[in-house]
């Protein structure tokens, strides 16, 4: 069996980071049910543009694959029931709606308990179930700003800057799938289940870690860094090559001896100017590489001290050769290193392909569609994917699961549980 075959999900979800959080769940064999919303087209991820055809769209095959979806309407006492009798099948209720909104549809456990008292109600929403946000809209976007990331990200003077992905939603979404498994796995200890509020707000600050310590406790104030700059360990940052960027990371005392050792036994060359190479002077008076070895850069205090120094001299040496010949010595000597890929490069990176993190799945629209695989691994077994279900396309799953009859289905049809009834 897959890891979670044994766990079946209703999914009242839709966009983006309460799906993140239950593909990975769907991807390990979790039966997940997603609830769409038949008056309004179901779930909005379906249309996001720009790769989008009717009902399908390239975005939600990413956040859905391996789901089974169900047009339902809530707000009918039909539709209701059939919620009802999927809840008494099932281990978890899953959300990703505004705080004030589980229970005000009658998804939170006090509501649900008196169906299946084992049932976990996991709700990610924007602020949390409580607090004075409760009731606001929470976007990625929003909470990057609010918790402090977007102050924290860019270079110095330049403006407030977003990450490049939706990294609160994503997060957001694996706290949640967290949350879940844990709350399935108390409940089946102790015979009852729960609430779980989460929120992308708790999400965006709990991951400010250690610089929120380093202030708590000591007053310290997080600032932006030049060139992506590690706010403490030095050097640990991009550097510009002759034709592009490299990073370079000395997170380890080891590292940096390394780091001296390549630089000093294969002496940069004079480099023409390009276009990322640094205005600045060498800082070490034209000392050459032999520099490094100075004792006001031998130990992590020491080079953070004496940045000012090292930092313009480092920059002046990195940009000599280009990025490729820079990892062909630093790969070799252990040192932490990288270039900074594109999408596409990353994509096509032969660690990406040995990983196999780029899969296939089949639809009747687009083909093959290939994306990237759930990082999340257990065991030895590969995973297995499917496609994103098609709006409502699991009607007959379902009504076999809670043993409907034909006439049972053609009453709830009638009564607009599915959606409209028809005239």
């Amino acid at each position: 069996m897959r890891p979670l075959e044994d766990i079946r999900i209703v999914a009242v979800e839709q966009y983006g980071a309460g799906p993140f959080g239950s593909v990975h769940l769907a991807d390990l064999g979790a039966d997940v049910i997603k609830i769409e919303e038949p008056g309004t087209g179901g779930d909005v991820g379906r249309y996001v543009p720009p790769y989008q055809h009717g009902e399908d769209s390239l975005f939600f095959e990413t956040f859905n694959r391996g789901k089974r979806s169900l047009s339902l309407d809530l707000a009918s006492p039909a539709g209701r029931e059939v919620f009802e009798d999927l809840v008494r099948h099932s281990d978890a209720v899953y959300s990703n709606l505004r705080g004030d909104v589980p229970a005000k549809i009658g998804i939170t456990y006090d509501q649900l308990e008196h169906i299946n008292p084992s049932i976990v109600c996991c709700s990610l929403t924007g602020f949390g179930m409580t607090g004075p946000r409760a009731a606001q809209p929470g976007y990625d976007y929003i909470l990057q700003g609010l918790a402090g990331w977007m102050e924290l990200t860019g270079e110095p003077g330049g403006p407030p800057t977003k990450s490049g992905l939706s990294i609160v939603d994503y997060s957001g979404g694996f706290v949640a799938a967290i949350a879940l498994l844990a709350g399935v796995h108390a409940a089946r200890r102790d015979g009852h289940g729960m609430d779980c509020d989460l929120s992308l707000f708790d999400t965006a600050v709990g991951m400010l870690t250690y610089p929120a310590a380093w202030h708590l406790n000591a007053g310290f104030e997080p600032a932006r860094t030049r060139y992506s700059a590690h706010p403490s360990l030095v050097p640990f940052q991009l550097f510009p090559s002759a034709d592009g960027w490299v990073v370079v990371g000395c997170a380890k005392e080891k590292f940096w001896h390394r780091l001296v050792a390549v630089l000093e036994s294969a002496p940069t060359p004079n480099a023409p100017a390009t276009p990322n190479a640094p205005a600045t002077p060498n800082a070490a008076g034209g000392r050459g590489v032999t520099a490094l070895s100075d004792p006001r850069f031998a130990t992590f205090a020491d080079r953070r001290t004496h940045a000012d120094v090292l930092l313009p001299l480092l920059e002046e040496i990195f940009a000599t050769r280009t990025t490729a010949e820079w990892l062909a010595l630093l790969e070799p000597a252990g040192i932490p290193c990288g270039p900074v890929n594109d999408v596409a490069a990353a994509l096509r990176d032969p660690h990406t392909l040995a990983r196999g993190l780029v899969v296939e799945t089949e639809h009747p629209h687009y083909g093959t569609v290939r994306q990237v695989a759930s990082p999340v691994r257990v065991g030895d077994a590969p995973p297995a994917y499917r496609r994103a279900p098609r709006r409502g396309e699991d009607l007959g799953y379902v009504a076999e699961l809670l043993g409907y009859s034909d006439t049972r289905l053609t009453e709830l049809r009638s009564s607009g549980a599915f959606g409209k009834a028809p005239e």
